[in-house]
């Protein structure tokens, strides 16, 4: 049996090897990132959000289902960009994209300089995500959740603490901290998911469907979450087809249709070219366009 001054040798000498390859890993991937976010371009530098040719096409039987069809954005620090669409228009499928859940037919996305197909675990460290089908630990209380998100994100536990304190004040969940999840509202429970997304301090919050099933005063709590998350400097996207919701809190919309971004501007810009006043308008349009037939019918 080796002593343990041996075993301490033999470590020594298995963990030099592997400590020089992770430092090599780690120099190779600041490298990427230096390379990408923090380019000569200004545009480049305040880019946290970039999409690029995004494709995705799904197989069906024999056949191919194209679910999103050759998607670009850029979203900034401090910027709500709403991607907005009547259902199955492809935003879920592009939120999934942009975290690295699926794998795009082709393009790629970058979070904070990072890109996607290439460092998906250093990507979803730098993203929260909120969704109305996100589930919770039923008996576990919103504290227990928040405090082992954050151990899951590497975040120190006195940290921890302290950002679990900022958020309940901010979400209004001192009273509820403690209880089980199971007897907590919808709107409670949507309450502490917005808390678990931000725990990890992450630059860039994807939002998919984030006030679906609540009611006024809930939906309240998320507009203002939207409005903090861009006051302190996130970027944002919010997947939504609740259109008016949409230009409450949006800075600039993409209007997506069959996979298509067939519109894409601010709110002005958007009513400059297409002469129409609301988003709901534009997408009736957008619509009946879809309903004519190509060709003449015959008769």
């Amino acid at each position: 049996m080796p002593t343990p001054c041996s075993c301490g040798e033999n470590a020594d000498k298995l963990l030099a090897p592997i400590s020089a390859a992770a430092i090599d890993r780690l120099e190779s991937r600041l490298a990427r990132h230096d390379a990408g976010f923090f380019s000569s371009s200004a545009t480049q530098r305040r880019v946290l959000i970039s999409a690029n040719h995004l494709t995705k096409r799904f197989a069906n039987g024999n056949q191919q289902v194209l679910a999103v069809e050759d998607l670009s954005f850029d979203v900034q620090p401090g910027h709500v960009f709403g991607l907005l669409g009547p259902n199955g228009a492809g935003k879920t499928t592009t939120l999934r994209m942009v975290l690295g859940l699926i794998e795009p037919t082709s393009g790629d996305a970058q979070i904070h300089g990072f890109q996607v197909s290439r460092d998906s675990d250093e990507v979803k460290r730098r993203i929260g995500f909120v969704s109305a089908s996100v589930g919770v630990y039923p008996w576990l209380t919103p504290r227990e959740v928040l405090r082992f998100v954050g151990d899951l994100y590497g975040v120190r536990p006195q940290v921890a603490v302290e950002r679990i304190e900022r958020l309940s004040k901010l979400l209004g969940l001192e009273e509820i901290l403690d209880r089980r999840c199971s007897v907590l509202s919808t709107g409670q429970q949507q309450r502490m998911n917005l808390a678990r997304a931000l725990v990890h301090d992450p630059p860039v919050m994807l939002m998919d469907e984030p006030t679906r099933g609540l009611d006024i005063v809930g939906s309240q709590v998320v507009f203002d979450y939207i409005v903090h998350l861009r006051s302190v400097g996130k970027a944002v996207i919010v997947c939504t087809h609740r259109l008016d919701e949409a230009e409450r809190f949006c800075d600039s919309f993409g209007l997506l249709n069959h996979g298509r971004l067939c519109q894409h501007g601010s709110l002005g810009d958007l009513q400059d070219r297409t002469g129409r006043t609301t988003l709901t308008e534009m997408f009736v349009d957008l619509l009946a366009a879809d309903s004519k037939p190509t060709t003449e019918p015959s008769i």
